[in-house]
């Protein structure tokens, strides 16, 4: 039997008859490391390496998000449902809403550094009496969630190749299938990086940190040197509807599903965070330092592409299948200018799923290592030699392989992807920020990390919430009107097929082996992170 959980009605056991619980195997004295301490509070053993600093973990997150390149593959529906206006100021928007979520995200970060994130933070939070099935809902969400993420990136990397093979060989036909089976190559590529390089991953992570500020400046001189310029009249106030909606505002808010995109992962090191060191401050100040400098880079290339755009219809109706391969193509003249500017996005893009991938692969071994998945013995184990959760990463792997397969019959594949993504991940965040908000309300302890907001934390919650559920709601809508089942979203399908599916396995099965967060050890008990 799994033991019982590592608090008592919603809140940290602080004491056991009055002295602190030690584990023998350790100190007497309690941890003196940060790390330990927040291991032994949580009742959790160390069992991967700790190789991640702040640098490291920032350039794991900066370019796992790949935020600035996002805007150049992701732009479609925001152009399709709104246009220029969309991608602006739903990006102005978005970039406003995920900062205000990764900030309520950080605060329990710290409060709960742990791979476990969002089902582990619901388990602290939640009335006793809901605490067990809110909490395996939103693992089951979470793991649908970013399993789907790590299938988008090499969704992007295998149709981009289709769109150079278009611009070099204009009697070439790209069929769906040929797309997916490069996706599943690039994702071959992925998992060799996180099983046979996973100890450099740390060291990658800092040269792909380079290559991604580098390729930055790369793209941006020549699009905007040699690029004919619109008007600031079209980038900022020029509206298009063509998806067909008869109104500017439901068009808007289905375009914010290209706004949202560029954000997606930065709860990334959250379910890394027992491999970085001093994760209960490293891991907020790098969610929240991503989205800076993420957004500030994605904010500057949005102004910058829609200067450049030229002709809007030919470069949404480009070919291709991608808008910015016949913005470049435009600006510079030259397939062979072309097809460099956009590997630079492939290679990034490619990288960024190794971020995907890890962790993908550490939410789902978390989730598992509390019972709360099928075949959790299996999937919880841990590879001795390498340090790594080898069954994790091959179950992802294949769950990202099989969500690629969507592309093979829908033309909206981009879309149901996204969307599945959108909607798994942030239905995990409004849950804990949800009781977050309710323990706030009613003036409960709560044990706060080293990190926290203090009096500013209940409006920033509350306004995450807001942008949480509307993003959420939208990102369901299918692209244009009218709708067939060939161009439908059928990402609400797929998702809630999942969560049904994941009751089902909780009615007969979970429900008898998962009674929340599994104390491996003996808590340790601190008044206080001295020392």
């Amino acid at each position: 039997m799994p033991s019982r959980m590592p608090f008592k009605n919603g809140s940290f056991v602080h004491h056991t008859d009055g002295a602190a619980v030690v584990n023998e195997d350790m100190d007497k004295t309690v941890f003196s490391k940060r790390d330990e301490a927040d291991m032994g509070m949580l009742g959790k053993r160390q069992q991967l390496s700790r190789n991640f600093g702040f640098m490291s973990m920032l350039g794991f997150t900066t370019t796992m998000m790949c935020t600035w390149e996002a805007v150049f593959f992701s732009n479609s529906t925001a152009m399709l449902d709104g246009g220029p206006v969309a991608l602006v100021y739903g990006f102005v928007f978005a970039l406003v809403g995920n900062l205000l979520t990764a900030l309520s995200l950080a605060e329990m970060a710290s409060m709960a550094p742990i791979s476990a994130g969002q089902y582990h933070w619901v388990a602290l939070l939640a009335p006793p009496k809901y605490s067990r099935f809110l909490s395996w809902i939103t693992g089951w969400i979470a793991t649908l969630g970013w399993q789907a993420t790590a299938a988008s990136a090499v969704f992007f990397s295998g149709t981009m190749i289709q769109g150079l093979l278009v611009l070099n060989y204009p009697s070439y036909v790209p069929e769906r299938w040929q797309g997916t089976l490069l996706m599943w190559a690039a994702l071959l590529i992925v998992v060799l990086v996180n099983t046979l390089g996973a100890k450099l991953l740390p060291k990658i992570d800092g040269f792909i940190l380079i290559f991604h500020t580098l390729g930055f400046f790369a793209i941006m001189i020549p699009l905007v040197y040699l690029a004919p310029h619109s008007s600031p009249s079209f980038v900022f106030g020029t509206f298009i509807d063509s998806g067909g909606w008869n109104s500017n505002g439901l068009a808007w808010m289905i375009g914010l599903l290209s706004a949202n995109l560029p954000f997606l992962g930065y709860d990334g090191p959250v379910h890394m965070a027992e491999e970085v060191q001093d994760a209960s401050t490293i891991v907020p100040w790098c969610m929240l330092f991503t989205i800076i400098i993420n957004g500030v880079l994605a904010l500057g290339t949005i102004i910058a592409f829609l200067f450049c755009i030229g002709n809007l219809d030919d470069a949404l109706t480009s070919p291709t299948g991608y808008d910015f391969i016949y913005v470049f193509y435009n600006a510079t003249q030259s397939n062979a200018g072309t097809c460099v500017m956009t590997a630079i996005l492939i290679t990034l893009v490619t990288c960024a799923s190794f971020g995907f991938l890890a962790s993908a692969s550490r939410q789902t071994w978390a989730f598992a290592r509390d019972r709360g998945l099928p075949f959790s013995n299996i999937l919880s184990k841990v590879n001795k030699r390498q340090a790594l959760p080898l069954n994790a990463i091959a179950l992802s792997t294949v769950v990202a392989s099989l969500i690629c397969l969507i592309n093979v019959g829908s033309t909206a594949a981009f879309n149901a992807i996204v969307s599945l993504t959108i909607a798994g991940l942030f239905t995990s965040y409004m849950i804990p920020i949800t009781l977050l908000v309710m323990k706030r309300f009613k003036g409960d302890e709560i044990r706060w990390g080293p990190w926290r907001l203090g009096r500013a934390g209940l409006p920033i919650n509350v306004c995450a919430l807001a942008f949480l559920f509307i993003s959420t709601l939208f990102s369901f809508f299918p692209p244009a009107t009218p709708v067939t089942a060939v161009s439908m979203n059928w990402s609400v399908v797929v998702f809630m097929g999942g969560i049904i599916i994941g009751l089902v396995f909780y009615a007969v099965r979970g429900r008898k082996i998962y009674t929340g967060p599994i104390v491996e050890r003996p808590i340790i008990v601190m008044d206080s992170y001295e020392g």
